[in-house]
């Protein structure tokens, strides 16, 4: 009897066939290669006679064995390991390295590791140490692959290349990376770098996955004496995968020049790299490539074209990537995935992604976890959340709401509808919190403006030790500027610096953008000053900053200045400037603006520009050229630019022309409940208290809210929100006994409350008291009570000021010497001296 004694669930057995029993048994060793019907054959007509060489028996097993492993028929090779232990032979070591081989290679290391073991000292040879180690390397076991390493040593055996092979891969880790480092060195003494190419390749990913280390893995590579195809195709696979696609593109040239022709692989790398560099002529010459080499139909191949295709497109057009889908003989999860990804990214194509979707179920293809983090940002981007929260519960049912990607798409779908409580639960289910989770949860806040849980998360993601990075810091300092937290804003600003961020351009942008919309138009300049590297973002940030200020002027010489310099404006810098000439009433610099930005730059006027357009227009006064404007438009125009509309009328008192503009926006959107509160208001200015009083009841059948308006400011670091009336602050006292004495201080120096801004049906001296109970009043009285006379005080409000309030606090920075610097829902007005920044025009 053999000793080798295994406990196997056991395979179902295949029959032998009558034809084969009934033949005699071939007695000369089998040589020759196995289709798979053939080996199904041969290992079912295998049977072990005592009459017959045992020597025979054990070669044409482990010939067989060796087939089922290369083709990959694990159940087959159990098979074989089941007949070879009923038969009683005793197992050579050929045999046993095989079937260590087999079990490592189906995942199952228990039984490899018992096969070994059971080989004892007298039977192991290299091959059998090799094999274990490469097992433990090929199931993520990489301590228990470098201690069997170490014991082979011990036990006097020394590694050749297949074993260095197996080795450095279960340093390809950050964890080992630097034992890796030591193996590397041993590799070198003993001389087994040039020895096999598979040794070179194992070091490059070691490199490269264990450190990130480029240079290291270019350094293997130019010392390989012999280089293949799949060498070639490591380093444009790993060079593309760490962000460096204009480096693979390098290497593939450099692998043509050397003469060897790209593969499968090799064409998937590299077409990715294009998708990243959005270099469509390139990728269309590989397609181009792939077609002439026969390998349109590979599916990897295909779902590398399709996403190249998608990211190239220019106009977010998914036309060519559809076309490549269609083409494609067979589809699996991730082509279904890379047209779904596509079409997410595409502008406004989020239904045909979901629909896409649901075609994909219905051809029995089942979603993995990158399809369902895709399909679940096509849904953050609906109203409506039914789907969405269809796939969250059929994702926790497969058990991938856990996973990384599909629990950020969670947080990020939840967070954009207001629903914090889900986004916060997606985020502590998550099986393990990476840098990207942190800051999608820490984004999310921000753009709630919730910064205090922000900062939470921050100082969470420091106490892990994981460390914050660009993105972590550019989202805290977005969070800051929503609210208007400078105090918040500077201590990002300080801690950036301390940590090494201060030339990082993405933050810096993200700081210019902080301190313009909190208020400190002059810290956003000096820190575009000192900024070395200025791309786009950069200056149609400090263009933004000016013209939200209203320093106009100053906007529009850095506009210039910025095509000096050579930076082409995109459809983002345009709207600032066009903003920067309706908040100054500058009508023909802004129609220059606009009929240049195609002809000469290139930028298609998009909906937004129109309705800049509209707003310089109607700001001014001049409200039927608007409306011709808008009635001569290539498209039709959307809820935001008939609501711009809407807004100048209410401005000018033009009831007939805001009845028309309220009609188009409650035809696009029945349920805005912007269009009637701007309807309501431009009625109430006007004393039709009746149509006030049927919109009012209109809006409460529908259930529409009204916004509530209120204003804050930051004291010492701390945020205190007020509205109209408040009275919860704990100065409330204070706070109207400072009221009432601006009231009498301002009256004596000119100002008249201005009742008409007050929308209610009631007598004049109610209006007054409800006039001195504005929330930015309120917020100002409460900031001279606060705040050292020698700093500006900083104001915001969720709203459009009020004229009354405008009026005040013009006076107010009068008689108190104080510089008030309020924001609203559509720019900055800097107060001094009784005279505003916007010269009364907003």
């Amino acid at each position: 009897m053999p000793s080798l004694s295994l406990s196997l669930p056991s395979p179902p057995k295949l029959a032998p066939s009558s034809s084969s029993s009934s033949k005699p048994h071939n007695s000369e060793p089998l040589t020759r290669s196995f289709s798979v019907p053939q080996l199904h054959k041969a290992i079912s007509a295998l049977q072990f006679s005592p009459h017959q060489n045992s020597r025979l028996h054990l070669v044409n097993s482990s010939l067989l064995l060796k087939a089922c492993i290369r083709s990959r028929n694990f159940h087959l090779g159990k098979l074989i390991h089941h007949k070879l232990i009923d038969s009683g032979l005793h197992l050579d070591s050929v045999l046993l390295n095989s079937l260590i081989s087999l079990y490592s290679k189906c995942g199952d290391w228990e039984t490899a590791l018992s096969i070994f073991q059971s080989m004892g000292d007298g039977r192991r040879d290299l091959v059998s140490w090799s094999a274990m180690i490469s097992c433990f390397a090929n199931n993520n076991m990489e301590f228990d692959a470098l201690v069997t390493f170490l014991d082979m040593l011990e036990n006097g055996l020394y590694p050749n290349e297949y074993c260095f092979t197996a080795v450095i891969r279960s340093c390809s880790n950050a964890n080992y990376a630097s034992i890796g480092r030591g193996i590397f060195g041993f590799v070198l003494k003993t001389g087994y770098f040039d020895s096999d190419v598979c040794v070179g390749c194992a070091l490059i990913d070691m490199f490269v996955k264990g450190s990130s280390d480029m240079d290291s893995a270019r350094l293997v590579f130019e010392k390989m004496r012999e280089r293949n195809v799949v060498t070639w195709t490591l380093m444009i696979t790993r060079f593309a995968q760490l962000g460096c696609p204009g480096d693979a593109i390098d290497y593939f040239f450099n692998m043509l020049l050397s003469g060897y022709k790209p593969d499968r692989f090799t064409l998937t790398s590299v077409l990715s790299a294009c998708a990243e560099l959005k270099w469509l002529k390139l990728g269309q010459q590989l397609h181009s490539w792939v077609i002439r080499s026969g390998l349109a139909s590979d599916v990897c191949v295909g779902c590398s074209l399709v996403d190249m295709y998608a990211k190239c497109a220019a106009d977010g057009s998914i036309e060519n990537s559809r076309k490549v889908f269609d083409s494609m003989p067979d589809h699996n999860v991730m082509s279904w995935t890379a047209l779904i990804t596509g079409y997410v990214q595409g502008d406004g194509q989020d239904q045909e992604a979901i629909k896409l979707f649901c075609d994909m179920l219905q051809g029995h293809i089942a979603p993995n976890h990158f399809t369902f983090s895709s399909v679940l940002k096509a849904c953050a981007n609906l109203p409506d959340l039914c789907f969405g929260e269809q796939l969250h519960a059929q994702a926790f049912k497969l058990g991938l709401s856990s996973v990384n990607c599909v629990g950020n798409s969670l947080i990020n779908m939840y967070a954009r509808s207001g629903r914090m409580e889900c986004a916060r639960k997606s985020f502590d289910i998550l099986f393990e919190k990476n840098l990207v989770s942190y800051n999608t949860i820490v984004d999310a806040y921000a753009k709630t403006s919730d910064s205090e849980e922000a900062f939470e998360f921050f100082h969470e993601i420091e106490h892990t030790g994981i460390g914050a990075n660009s993105f972590t810091f550019a989202s805290l300092l977005s969070g800051a500027a929503s609210i208007g937290a400078i105090g918040k804003g500077e201590q990002i600003h300080a801690r950036v610096l301390k940590s090494g961020f201060g030339s990082d351009q993405c933050i810096n942008n993200a700081l210019v953008s902080m301190y313009s919309r909190c208020g400190n138009i002059e810290a956003a300049l000096q820190v575009f000053s000192d900024m070395g590297d200025r791309n786009v973002i950069s200056w149609t940030s400090i263009i933004t900053g000016f013209a939200k200020h209203g320093f106009v002027t100053k906007a529009l010489k850095m506009f210039y200045e910025m095509l000096e310099t050579g930076v082409k404006p995109n459809e983002v810098t345009y709207i600032a400037v066009l903003s920067a000439c309706s908040h100054a009433g500058l009508i023909d610099e802004g129609w220059r603006h606009f009929n240049s930005m195609y002809e000469i730059h290139g930028v298609v006027p998009r909906m937004e520009h129109y309705a800049c357009m509209v707003d310089l227009l109607g700001r001014s006064g001049s409200l039927s050229e608007a409306i011709e404007f808008i009635n001569s438009m290539p498209f039709k125009a959307d809820a935001l630019v008939w609501r711009t509309f809407l807004g100048s009328c209410q401005v000018h008192g033009n009831t007939e022309l805001g009845e028309h503009a309220a009609k188009m926006i409650l035809e696009q959107q029945p349920n805005d409940p912007a269009a009637y509160i701007l309807l309501s208001n431009l009625y109430a200015s006007e004393g039709h208290w009746e149509e006030v009083a049927a919109i009012r009841k209109n809006m409460k059948q529908r259930n529409l809210i009204k916004e509530a308006g209120c204003s804050w400011i930051e004291v010492e670091n701390q945020v205190h929100k007020f509205h109209v009336g408040d009275t919860s602050h704990p100065q409330a006292q204070k706070i109207y006994d400072e009221l009432n004495e601006l009231a009498v201080r301002i009256k004596k120096v000119g100002y008249v409350p201005n009742t008409d801004f007050v929308l209610h049906d009631v007598e004049d001296e109610q209006k007054e008291q409800y006039l001195f109970q504005h929330s930015e009043k309120i917020a100002v009285a409460f900031a001279l009570i606060s705040t050292p006379t020698s700093k500006p005080i900083r104001v915001f409000k969720n709203l459009r000021v009020c004229g009354d309030c405008h009026a005040a606090i013009k006076y107010i920075s009068l008689v108190t010497g104080r510089e008030i610097v309020v924001r609203d829902a559509n720019r900055f007005h800097h107060f001094k001296e009784g005279i505003c920044s916007c010269n009364d025009y907003w």
